[in-house]
């Protein structure tokens, strides 16, 4: 049986695998690091699989159906998103169109949580893998291969052939971490399935070009209202014997990339699994620049351990200084962690990338003003300011629906035309459009201060790979950096 995992075209540069998928002005995008660890599952198995990334290569819609008619699947799993939903359904009725004996079925966060409202859009969908995949779409495929009962695969939503009658199979159980050991490395799967000249495309604007990004760990042990993970208070991590193991794998076959991105939802939720990590990659001496998503509940010793164990940049969401704000996120974190966290990590010498929203509950034009100033005053490294991003599953998104702030439920608004961020959410005080100039103007604020253009001119002397970081994604952000400035008058908050 042959199966092709495909993230179908769409907008050129756009990030299904984001936390909020869109278009980034920084150039930033991602592996399809779930699609490839689902790969890696089937490969293991022994079946014939195909993982094409059609927007890494530049593919449009006819490049893609010559592609599925010369691989010739039995089966096509589309990797899908909230804003691109409608495109990516397209697909699956372009599929149908060369053979309708082709099995089709979605995976992503958006059909997971819409299960009935995604197979009615279409009667292209066979199939919709709920949650995390890797072993449902091996079960699925077992069960079809074997001719087995459908209502044996945990995890799958289906249309029963004889009455059309959509199904839902209970849920399937999360990988446990002995589960994870056992899938493939990631980056094994990226590196025989993308190929090298591929993974040069992928960009992270914060991280050392070419990089890599693997999980060592699912799930997240908090619950931040407007996160968009697949398992929240799920945390399953993989052993640190496996996760060594990786990174000298990456070390000795791939000593192209500069840098890896621990994409665990938090890679320090367990501070002892991190200096436990953080002490194997020191004794097994793996000489490798590497950077993890955390929280500003760090301390400084574990974030000393991790710069001497080669960690260079911290990604973490501070959000807001606004603490009603935050408290109504469930962010669970405070002003006097955010100040200390920005602070110890200078003094262990590690970078920050900062993440702000705005358009939060309780937000309004003044707290905006004041959440811009505060993300100056933090200084990190580099600053992401999204809109509020509301998506279906959500705690943010039935807060933002039971209370009349969603403007609309058509998914395709969840981005500009441009593919870029658009939220949806509006309030009497503070307008989705308002709240949209609102981060243009934090952008433009942020990244033309005299003191942050200068720090950055002395880092890109400092170190060459620092510099081709910046270049990389500085001359995509520069067209956007070049429209606030022009549009400077209009991005003033009254």
């Amino acid at each position: 049986m042959k199966i092709l995992l495909l993230n179908p075209p769409f907008i050129a540069m756009y990030s299904r695998q984001s936390r909020s998928p869109c278009v980034a002005k920084s150039g930033t995008i991602y592996y399809p690091y779930y699609l490839a660890y689902a790969a890696g599952s089937l490969r293991k198995c022994g079946y014939d699989v195909k993982l094409l990334d059609s927007i890494i290569l530049e593919y449009d819609k006819e490049q893609t159906i010559s592609a599925i008619i010369q691989y010739k699947p039995d089966m096509v799993m589309i990797a899908t998103s909230t804003p691109s939903i409608y495109n990516d359904i397209f697909y699956a009725n372009e599929i149908k169109k060369i053979n309708d004996k082709i099995k089709t079925c979605l995976v992503g966060t958006h059909p997971t949580n819409l299960p009935d409202e995604t197979m009615m859009m279409s009667k292209s969908i066979d199939y919709i893998l709920r949650g995390e995949y890797d072993y449902t779409i091996r079960d699925l495929v077992d069960a079809i291969k074997n001719k087995k009962d459908l209502d044996s695969v945990p995890g799958l939503t289906y249309r029963e052939d004889i009455d059309g009658v959509v199904r839902h199979n209970e849920n399937a159980e999360l990988p446990t971490s002995k589960m994870l050991d056992e899938l493939p490395y990631v980056s094994e799967v990226y590196y025989y399935m993308i190929g090298r000249d591929a993974m040069y495309k992928y960009l992270y604007a914060s991280i050392k070009w070419p990089y890599l990004s693997i999980l060592s760990a699912r799930g997240c042990p908090y619950n931040c209202s407007f996160c968009n993970v697949p398992s929240k208070k799920m945390y399953r991590p993989r052993s640190i014997g496996n996760v060594i193991g990786e990174l000298r794998y990456i070390k000795e076959n791939m000593p192209f990339i500069k840098e890896v991105l621990f994409e665990d939802d938090t890679f320090t939720a367990d501070k002892k699994r991190t200096r436990e990590i953080c002490n194997e990659i020191i004794e097994n001496k793996i000489k490798i620049n590497w950077s993890c998503n955390s929280r500003v509940d760090l301390d400084y010793d574990t974030m000393k351990l991790m710069k001497k164990a080669g960690c260079r940049l911290l990604c973490v969401g501070f959000e807001s200084p606004n603490e009603k704000s935050l408290n109504d996120i469930s962010k669970s974190i405070n002003n006097k962690e955010q100040i200390s966290f920005a602070k110890e990590a200078k003094r262990a010498g590690l970078l920050i990338n900062g993440c702000f929203i705005l358009g939060l509950p309780n937000d309004n034009k003044d707290s905006i003003k004041k959440t811009i100033e505060y993300a100056k005053k933090l200084s990190p490294n580099t600053a992401q300011f999204y809109p509020l991003m509301v998506y279906p599953g959500t705690e943010s998104y039935k807060w933002a629906k039971s209370n009349g702030y969603l403007k609309t439920e058509n998914w395709a608004d969840w981005l500009t035309k441009e593919g870029l961020h658009n939220t949806t959410v509006s309030y009497d005080e503070l307008s989705s459009e308002e709240i949209m100039i609102a981060c243009d103007k934090a952008r433009l604020d942020f990244y033309t201060d005299p003191k942050y253009i200068s720090k950055m001119i002395i880092q890109s002397i400092k170190d060459p790979h620092e510099a081709l970081r910046m270049y990389k994604s500085g001359k995509v952000f520069a067209k956007y950096l070049i429209d606030y400035i022009r549009r400077s008058k209009e991005l003033k908050i009254k």
